[in-house]
């Protein structure tokens, strides 16, 4: 429990067991209503937290100051004390169950050596608390900005080493200057006055450094062309390649440079800046696209039309790319990329906007009918815009999206290794270039069109008090869209650095019976493996993750007497949004489960004739082009929290570039030049410890978890505390309150609507970083420790998504709709 609720255990207590009652939001709220917003909603996470269930054993031999034996509850064995097991029973009482708020307690009794720690190094820390001044006042929250590429793969070593040179830039202009490393065909010279040079410029270098103890013979002066160019604390730096006249490319200069940086690259040690910048990348990469909310489609260009063809998908955006599904699992993407919609994006691109889409689902005689209008469409008649979206959000399938569009660039397929040189034999397949068939394939996708599902219960609460009662019938079905007699198939790319599957999984359909609080639904299987399996069913299920369900396979019971597969214990891992697909793993009440028994032996007897499912695609490499390609136009922030001892830090921003408005603000308040300020994100008083709080309850399977912010900057202010104002969406409870934040904050200067998904990350594959890893510790063993103990450290990544676009317009006509009552 954060350290700040403690002082509400008092409330805590009070509402044991008492969160699924009816009357639990009532109570709280009048318990609470004295309190802050912010710990209120806190504390509200915590109460449910505690009441949810608890699977964990507990075994407290050598914890306690007491003698600990067996103690059996619902079939599961537990090694406890006389005082644990006291509390166990007093809890079980408060919850009527096994939950979290049980498992807490008994691991946290008076008599426990840690608890007994705690509290004595409470003491100590109390007194020197009181010497200490809490500070208040900061206002530099600092965060480094990583790129994803490109990854400059260079031809040659290159040796950190600094000798005197001379640089001729023309017979009356010679320059003195020093090197910054060599390699056999390059050199990075520093200058401490900046000078009137630029990029192709031919240039004449003399390396009086080495003269002193080498002889070159009759030709001691080279020519360098400046390849690059950059100015770094008031000193010039100036990248240069060496040009070689006809038939000179093995003159004696070349060859003394091979044997000089061979023999002391040790000594002087191998500049690794590019090998570094682009590890730290890679593994970043690792943490942030298997987790990204927004789902990238690739469109083909077929006779002049522009098709949806492959949409990247991961386990945070899988909702969003089944809501663009109907009950035939037919893909409906082309409602959402409609051609004349794909125009209107193609024209936004070029003032680099975007659109947004507002859609529901209609339902008769069990067929699905989608409707989507975007704001482009909607403007030309402001009423019936308010009118439609209102409607719209009365649905519970109501969906605001966001689009942008992008062109796809084929040279950013392929991202390389920065080792060509020096690569191990056994990894040099990292290397190996896209396929001709992958380049076809790629040429034939001119766009890829990233779709961000936006929608919220606030929002759409809001949107839902919009009057659309005399709402233009005909107009409204304009907006529909007609069912597709043939599947347009979308295909499913999976992203994924990690195979998280423990098992192989078979595709294989079967009739299934599903069943929970006496209520069935009839589906089919999708897949199966021998832990668990995917059903899809012919109607909505009001499950959630979690629930336990009892399975009946009537068609494979036909071909086994050995097993009873009926009523078997299954429990709930996902749901779509739509409540038709889900997911489930065995739920083991004992050691052995009958559906996993029968699942292993069918396998066993069959894997020759069943198809495995996988992240394949007709296209051998085409998947991980598709990710580069994507990977280098990703232009949503994203932070990265690492831990940090027993905390959190959140000190690393992985962005492109600037495209994002809020990243390029978050600079200008930094003060520190290659640093932003997340003062914006970091100052609210509760922003630390809601972050935290959320995240220590995360798993990597888990959904995101979402919140919005709303930030008022004004630039003119040089006090970053008095130029940014953060609220969070629950401070703002009304839609007066919201709207009046955003008009003062038009008023005072910049607007900021943010969206955040906080999302756990899963493992690194450090197959993909080992080599260049290794390359690293090599030559300097310390950076390569700490750039692992980096990668190691991260344990979550927020998406920042900039909703400023909704936020305005939602503005817009929340202003007109009152105007008009």
């Amino acid at each position: 429990m954060s350290k700040d609720l403690t002082k509400y255990n008092r409330i805590i207590d009070q509402f044991r067991g008492q969160v699924f009652k009816a009357d639990f939001e009532t109570k709280y709220n009048a318990a609470t209503k004295h309190l802050p917003t912010s710990d209120r909603f806190l504390l509200k996470m915590e109460v449910k937290r505690l009441a949810q269930p608890c699977t964990r054993l507990v075994d407290l031999r050598g914890l306690v100051d007491g003698e600990c034996k067996m103690f059996e509850y619902d079939g599961k064995t537990h090694f406890l004390d006389d005082v644990a097991i006291q509390t166990f029973k007093e809890s079980i009482a408060s919850y009527g169950s096994y939950t979290f708020g049980v498992y807490e307690a008994v691991k946290n009794t008076d008599n426990n050596f840690r608890v007994i720690y705690q509290r004595e190094k409470a003491k100590v820390d109390s007194a020197q608390a009181q010497d200490q001044e809490r500070i208040l006042d900061k206002t530099q929250y600092p965060a480094e900005v990583v790129t994803l590429g490109p990854y400059f793969n260079r031809k040659e070593e290159r040796m950190n080493f600094a000798i005197p040179v001379k640089v001729e830039v023309n017979a009356n202009d010679i320059l003195l200057a020093t090197t910054s490393d060599m390699s056999v065909d390059g050199v990075k010279v520093r200058m401490t006055d900046e000078q009137t040079l630029k990029v192709g410029q031919t240039l004449t270098i003399q390396f009086v450094g080495l003269e002193q103890e080498f002889q070159f013979g009759k030709e001691n002066a080279f020519d360098y062309v400046i390849r690059n160019m950059q100015v770094v604390d008031k000193v010039q730096l100036v990248g240069m390649e060496r040009v070689y006249k006809k038939g000179q490319d093995k003159d004696g200069f070349k060859q003394f440079l091979k044997g000089f940086i061979q023999g002391n690259k040790r000594r002087y040690k191998i500049n690794l800046d590019n090998t570094i910048t682009a590890i730290k990348a890679r593994s970043y990469q690792q943490f942030v696209l298997p987790k990204i909310n927004e789902l990238p489609i690739f469109v083909r260009s077929v006779d002049g039309k522009y098709r949806p063809a492959y949409a990247l998908t991961g386990h945070n955006n899988q909702a969003l790319y089944q809501y663009w599904q109907d009950e035939r699992q037919f893909s409906t993407i082309d409602c959402l990329l409609t051609q004349e919609r794909i125009a209107r994006l193609r024209m936004a691109k070029k003032i680099g906007q975007s659109l947004l889409v507002y859609s529901f689902i209609h339902e008769s005689n069990g067929q699905q009918f989608f409707y989507t209008a975007d704001n482009k469409q909607l403007e030309q008649d402001k009423a019936f815009m308010r009118k439609f979206i209102g409607f719209a959000a009365s649905k519970e399938s109501f969906a605001i999206t966001e689009i942008k569009l992008f062109d796809v660039d084929r040279d950013k397929a392929h991202a390389s290794l920065t080792l060509s040189n020096s690569l191990a034999t056994k990894d040099q397949y990292l290397m190996d270039p896209p396929s001709d068939d992958v380049y076809n394939e790629v040429d034939n996708l001119p766009y890829c069109i990233v779709a961000h599902d936006l929608t919220c219960l606030s929002l759409q609460e809001e949107y839902k008090r919009y009057n659309y009662k005399d709402i233009d019938k005909k107009m409204l079905k304009g907006f529909g869209h007609k069912r597709s007699a043939e599947n347009q198939r979308v295909e499913s790319v999976g992203i994924s650095f990690l195979n998280q599957r423990s098992e192989s999984r078979f595709k294989y359909q079967t009739p299934a019976t599903v069943e929970a609080g006496g209520v069935k639904w009839q589906g089919k299987s999708e897949d199966f493996s021998m832990s668990g399996l995917k059903i899809i069913l012919d109607r909505e299920a009001m499950l959630k993750r979690g629930d336990v369900v009892k399975l009946t396979f009537p068609k494979l019971q036909k071909i086994t007497k050995a097993f009873n597969l009926s009523e078997l214990p299954y429990e709930v891992v996902r749901i779509n949004k739509k409540k038709n697909i889900i997911n489930l793993k065995v739920y083991v009440e004992q050691h052995q489960h009958i559906g996993r028994s029968f699942f292993k032996l069918l396998i066993s007897k069959n894997r020759d004739k069943l198809e495995v499912d996988e992240y394949a695609l007709t296209i051998p490499g085409l998947s991980k082009a598709l990710l580069n390609i994507y990977s280098s136009a990703l232009d949503i922030p994203q932070l990265l929290v690492q831990t940090s001892g027993s905390r959190y830090k959140t000190e690393l921003v992985v962005a492109n570039h600037d495209s994002s408005n809020f990243v390029s603000v978050c600079r200008t308040l930094s003060d520190q030049r290659r640093r932003i300020n997340l003062f914006p994100l970091l100052s609210h008083h509760n922003a630390i410890e809601m972050l935290t709080a959320a995240l220590k309850r995360l798993q990597s399977t888990d959904l995101p978890v979402h919140g919005i912010l709303y930030v008022s900057i004004d630039t003119s202010i040089k006090s970053v505390e008095k130029a940014v104002i953060t609220k969070f969406d629950i401070e703002l409870s009304s839609d007066k309150l919201r709207h009046m934040f955003i008009a003062t904050a038009l008023k005072r200067g910049q607007l900021f609507c943010l969206q955040t998904k906080l999302s756990r990350v899963d493992r690194p594959n450090m197959d993909f970083l080992n080599p260049e890893l290794s390359y690293i510790g090599s030559y300097a063993i310390h950076r390569g420790k700490q750039l692992e103990q980096d990668i190691w450290s991260v344990a979550g990544v927020v998406e920042l998504f900039d909703i400023t676009k909704e936020a305005l317009l939602r503005h817009q006509m929340y202003i007109a709709e009152q105007a008009s009552q």
